[in-house]
Order: C-alpha cells, then structure tokens, then sequence
C-alpha cells in the first residue's frame, strides 16, 4: 500500500513537472512571438518612413525641375549636394532627352541590358524617363517601354517629356517596386538605375522582377552596394538614404538575395568605386571617425548587374 501511495506520488510530481515545463515553454513561446511581431511592426514602421523619405526627396526634385547630382542628391536643402556618385554621361546616347535627364543615375543600364529591337521593357524606378527614352530607341516602333515610378511628381514629369517626343509606345504608371503594376511573365528586360538599393523590401523586389519576366528573360540593373560597414552616423542620415549609400547592401548579400529569388548566371558586368570626400564625411562624423573609416577601406561601389530567369 505504502509502495502504492509512493508510487502515486511520484507520478504526480512528475505529471506536475510536466504541467511546469509545458506551461514554461508556452510563455516562452509567447514572448517569442511578441519579440517577433514587435520586430516585425518596427521593421514596417521603418519601411514606411524611409519610403516616405525618399518620395519627398524625390518628389522636390520633379518639382523644382532640378538636376541631381547623382544617385538622389539634387535637392539644395541636402547635405551631399557636390556629392557625384559618378554618374555616367548619357548625351551622346541616342533617344537621349535633356529633360528626363534629371542626374539621379548611377550607371547606365541599357549598356548591358541585351535589349533588342521589338522587345518590351520594364523600367523600375523610371523618374523622368531617362532611361526609358533610351530604350525606347534601341526597342523601335515594334517594341514597348513601360517606366514605373512611386512618386506622382515623376510620373507627371515623364509624362510631361512624353508628351513633347509623341511615342505611343511608351508608357508611365505609378506604383511600388514590390508590388509591380504588371502582367506574370510579360517582360523580355527589366531595367532600373540606382533605385532598387532604396527599396526597404529587396527580396520582394527581385522577385516581383522575376514575376513579370517571360521565362529565360533577364534583367539589367545598375546600383549602388558597400564592402565593409559603414559608421552608424551615416546608416541613420535620410540624407544619405535618399543619396543611396545607407539603403545599399553588402556587396555579396546583395547578389546572394538575386541568386536566392531564382536567378541564374548572374553577373557584375560594371563596377565603379565611389570615393566620399571628407567635406562630405565632416558633415556626420568627427576627423576621428572619418580617419577609422578611411583606414577600415570601406568601398561604396556602383555595379551594374545582369540575372537570368529560369
């Protein structure tokens, strides 16, 4: 009986144990799911006022009617004006138009894009058709360009150039790179100059390019990504966001999301280091931090990359 007893009470403790543990691992579980959905709204929090950033940014160029300085850095209220992100010289390309040239460019695209006579082309971040116009002269009458902007002052601005050139087979629409307005596997090329790295969401943005891609389709982007880290001065400066150095990616993280979307035979057909001045760099960090990163070899560099779909 006493055996009995013993052994009852033993597998009440260990049932108790149990009810402990099990009830242990639920608030732990619990607590793992706030942390994650707490992460998850700062993350969305700050999707969304970085987005905003940029579209004020650029939305003030369209308006002003002014000429960046390359990469996002045209307006006069922005610390890096003077701030050239080597931005390639476009006038003696032909379909080239003044007035869509607005120099917020940091490669050119169509160089390496394999565009081809009668194809249609998707120009993601288009501003005010620079590119677009570009293409449009490689892709001729038999062909079609498509330029997508989230700023409703660049649409109105391309639009405007539109209306002076009188193509019909070019076309603006307003929407998000990660929510492209545009039909499954329709696109022989996917363009975009120096705007995919300004995009919070680079996962969902290549793979809303390999969406719209026709199969074995490809895309061509010029961009802007970093080796090394860059001091958190300059990571948390809108200035330098909406200049397209804090929203830029390792350089190797940023072909792996490429790789990991799908896309084969990816390559680095272009690079450009990107040097700072240090009038530049005075502007967010003391002689101190600017003689670390000097010394760290940070690169900032401009590539321009090409992805095949399967």
């Amino acid at each position: 009986m006493n055996q009995k007893k013993m052994s009852m009470r033993k597998m009440n403790r260990v049932k108790n144990q149990m009810i402990l543990l099990t009830v242990v691992d639920l608030l732990a579980a619990v607590v793992q799911i706030k942390t994650i959905l707490g992460e998850r709204v700062n993350k969305m929090g700050t999707a969304k006022e970085l987005k905003q950033t940029v579209k004020e940014k650029y939305g003030e160029i369209a308006v002003k009617n002014q000429t960046g300085c390359g990469c996002g850095c045209g307006s006069k209220s922005n610390k890096i004006v003077g701030y050239t992100v080597m931005q390639d010289n476009y006038t003696n390309l032909e379909g080239y138009i003044a007035e869509a040239d607005l120099g917020l460019g940091c490669g050119v695209p169509t160089e390496y894009a394999g565009i081809k006579k009668g194809d249609t082309v998707v120009d993601l971040g288009s501003g005010a058709g620079n590119d677009v116009f570009v293409a449009r002269a490689i892709v001729g009458d038999e062909g079609k360009v498509i330029g997508i902007d989230f700023t409703l002052e660049m649409i109105g601005k391309a639009m405007a150039n539109k209306l002076k050139v009188g193509f019909d087979n070019v076309d603006f629409k307003l929407g998000e790179i990660e929510n492209i307005p545009f039909a499954d596997n329709a696109a022989d090329v996917v363009i975009s100059n120096c705007v995919l790295n300004l995009v919070p969401d680079k996962r969902k943005a290549f793979a809303e390019i390999y969406r719209i891609l026709k199969p074995e389709a490809h895309f061509c982007v010029s961009d802007i990504v970093i080796k090394g880290e860059l001091p958190e001065e300059l990571k948390k400066s809108a200035e330098m966001y909406a200049g397209c150095v804090a929203g830029a990616l390792q350089q190797d993280e940023y072909i792996g999301i490429i790789k990991e979307t799908g896309f084969n035979n990816v390559q680095i057909k272009k690079t450009k280091v990107i040097e700072i001045p240090d009038d530049v760099l005075k502007e967010y960090l003391s002689d101190s931090e600017i003689e670390k990163f000097r010394n760290n070899k940070v690169g900032i560099f401009s590539i321009t990359v090409v992805g095949y779909k399967n």
